[in-house]
């Protein structure tokens, strides 16, 4: 049997690249590169600050900036999504290793290669399936939480370096227990650094540009340098270091940086590492899906622009194929540098091979230059990034808002902070289910009467409206399913055991969009318990799709009442019937 040939829609549904070259032109080339420039100066501290971060080789940060980017400009949907090392993603890499208990460099390396590699398999199964609609079942508060927990959690693992200590730990009580048991080992000289590069960065964020424009600068100058503050304190620090022999002083440095492009590696295939890293690979896989797919669709709706999460879940495993190819470790997109690359006027993912460029310039002609880079600095470039991450606004406003969603993201956070971002998340993912589950397995149900004057049916506790004692109408607001069927037989049975003289029960479905089979056993047992008692059961409104499902079962032949088109018509015709004779 021949298999069918690859069409052009389906080579542009997985090569989106095919999409945005064809009408690539000049200017749009200036555009890109002048964001890249930008994204590349920003760049460079972070990546190697996230290398840090994750306990890896600072190197290993910018070999991390080079493929992967490519690869998303080949497979990315998102014009402005700038993919790389960050915060969070690199926190549970350095979990991930941790729990390995390596302490061999090489094997430490390979290990987040692999981590990489298992991800990027991960995200490229659920691509080809189509299944990034997972996603959703990630509650945002609950992700709320969790990155305002890992934003804590970061800023806390940073200060061994600003305090020049040693620290450890993975969780918020071990960093500060460590933290407290060393404070006499501060180092002064590295406080006074990371204590001035902490106060600069934050300057720099929204003092420097505008002293820039009152300079006279034109905005876009103004923009890049403003962008090239952490350059900046890279810069002044590094100088400081090498002139003053602080190295010698205590002050701990990022020391020798390999020159030259990525080397070609290959991720272990043991499956003992595999089944220790799984896990954890699934979960850096959703998180890093979630915050890159919500970054890509905030920025593509400023520009009328669409994104195709099932592709952006392609384009991060060839990410993250391409990073654990390279001397890498695992990569999703980033908010900071997306914004940056997005208000810099890149209009492609060229600019991201643009940025890749870049770092493979910076490879190859600047790594000498980072030998004598402070720690401290590095530490306080990701205590600046992280800490606009930590958001404590959302436990008042989830608790206005609902108590359930208060109680989920305090114990997101609490957990993230107490066991640790791999506990976190997995405590985020059970709690959105959790949630789901329990609210929708409780659906709220309506009696509801006509509105006089009118053909609406209301509320009866909210609006004043006309009823007949005969008739009670209950309008289900919620899909029919396993777990909340039986909730709506109990309410049902509930409400019709009382002295009034009943004769209809109408279930007014205009919200229910599915009634699985459990459902509908249900709705059968509690049509025979009505008809013992002497009721009729009627629907109304029920939507398509909803009838053609009912239509393939014998519920309708067995159904007591009538189907109504609308509730209106439901009531015009049972009202008019006569009370049933008192027996």
């Amino acid at each position: 049997m021949k298999m069918p040939r690859p069409t052009a829609s389906s080579f542009t549904r997985y090569l989106p690249i095919l999409t945005w070259a064809k009408d690539y032109n000049r200017h749009t080339a200036t555009n890109d590169a002048v964001a890249a420039v930008i994204v590349t100066i920003m760049l460079i501290p972070q990546s190697l600050a996230y290398a840090l971060l994750a306990g890896l080789p600072a190197e290993m940060g910018l070999y991390a900036s080079i493929l992967p980017l490519i690869a998303y400009a080949i497979f990315g949907t998102s014009r402005a999504l700038a993919v790389g090392p960050v915060a969070v993603v690199s926190l549970m890499t350095a979990a991930a290793i941790a729990n390995l208990g390596l302490s061999d460099p090489v094997q430490i390396a390979i290990a987040a290669g692999t981590l990489a590699f298992i991800s990027g398999a991960i995200l490229l199964v659920l691509g080809v399936l189509r299944l990034g609609f997972l996603a959703n079942f990630l509650s945002h508060p609950v992700i709320a939480g969790f990155i305002t927990a890992s934003g804590v959690l970061i800023a806390a693992s940073q200060l061994k370096h600003i305090f020049g200590i040693d620290m450890h730990g993975h969780t918020l009580i071990e960093l500060t227990r460590t933290m407290i048991e060393h404070q006499s080992d501060t180092n002064v000289i590295t406080l006074f650094i990371g204590i001035l590069a902490v106060a600069f960065l934050f300057w720099v964020r929204k003092g420097l540009k505008p002293l820039l424009l009152g300079l006279g600068l034109k905005p876009r100058m103004a923009e890049i340098l403003a962008k090239a503050g952490p350059v900046g304190a890279v810069i002044v620090t590094t100088l400081a270091t090498f002139l003053f022999g602080l190295n010698d002083k205590g002050v701990k440095i990022v020391g020798e940086v390999p020159m030259g492009l990525p080397p070609l590696t290959a991720p272990s295939f043991s499956p003992e590492l595999w089944n220790q890293l799984f896990i954890s690979a699934l979960l850096i896989s959703i998180i890093g899906f979630v915050e890159s797919v919500s970054v890509a669709q905030t920025l593509a709706a400023k520009r009328r622009q669409r994104i195709d999460p099932d592709q952006e879940l392609i384009g991060l495993g060839a990410s993250n194929i391409s990073t654990a190819m390279s001397g890498g470790f695992p990569v999703t997109g980033g908010f900071s540098r997306s914004v940056v690359n997005f208000d810099a006027g890149a209009e492609t993912p060229a600019a991201g091979a643009f940025t890749a460029v870049g770092i493979a310039i910076a490879t190859l002609l600047l790594t000498p230059l980072l030998y004598f880079l402070p720690n401290a600095t590095l530490a306080a470039t990701i205590i600046v990034a992280v800490l606009s991450l930590v958001d404590f606004s959302i436990l008042p406003k989830a608790w206005k808002y609902s108590k359930v969603d208060f109680a989920a993201v305090a114990a997101t956070i609490f957990l993230t902070l107490t066991f640790g971002v791999e506990a976190g998340v997995s405590a985020g993912v059970v709690l959105s289910i959790g949630l789901h589950l329990y609210k929708t397995s409780r659906p709220h149900v309506a009696e509801v009467g006509l509105v006089p004057g009118t053909q609406h049916f209301r509320n009866i506790n909210r609006h004043h409206v006309e009823t007949q004692d005969e008739i009670v109408t209950l309008r289900v607001d919620e899909s029919l399913y396993f777990a909340n069927a039986r909730f709506l037989e109990d309410y049902v049975l509930k409400r019709v055991t009382c002295d009034e003289p009943l004769e209809h029960v109408i279930l007014m479905f205009p919200a229910v969009n599915e009634v699985d089979f459990s459902a509908l056993e249900t709705l059968e047992e509690l049509n025979r318990r009505l008809d013992e008692m002497g009721i009729k059961m009627h629907l109304s409104e029920v939507k398509g799709p909803v009838m053609d499902r009912l239509q393939r079962s014998h519920f309708l032949d067995q159904l007591t009442g009538q189907v109504f088109l609308s509730q209106y018509d439901a009531w015009q015709t049972l009202r008019k019937q006569p009370l049933r004779a008192a027996s």
